[in-house]
C-alpha cells in the first residue's frame, strides 16, 4: 500500500475512534475501561501517523 493511502486509512481510523470516544463519553454509564482502551488505540494511531509523516518528510 502506498504511504499516502496508508496515512489516509490511519487518519480515517483515528477520526472513527474519536467519534467512538465521544459517543462513549455521552453515555450515562460510560465504561472507564473501554474508554481507556479507545484512548490508548487513538494515541497509538496518532503516534504512527506522526512517525510516518516524519519519515516521509525525511525521504523528500
Amino acid at each position: 500500500m502506498p504511504l499516502q493511502n496508508h496515512l489516509t486509512e490511519l487518519e480515517r481510523k483515528h477520526r472513527a475512534l474519536e467519534r467512538e470516544i465521544q459517543d462513549t463519553l455521552n453515555r450515562p454509564s460510560a465504561d472507564d475501561m473501554r474508554l481507556a482502551e479507545l484512548k490508548r488505540k487513538k494515541l497509538q494511531l496518532k503516534d504512527e501517523i506522526t512517525r510516518l509523516r516524519t519519515s516521509e518528510s525525511v525521504v523528500h
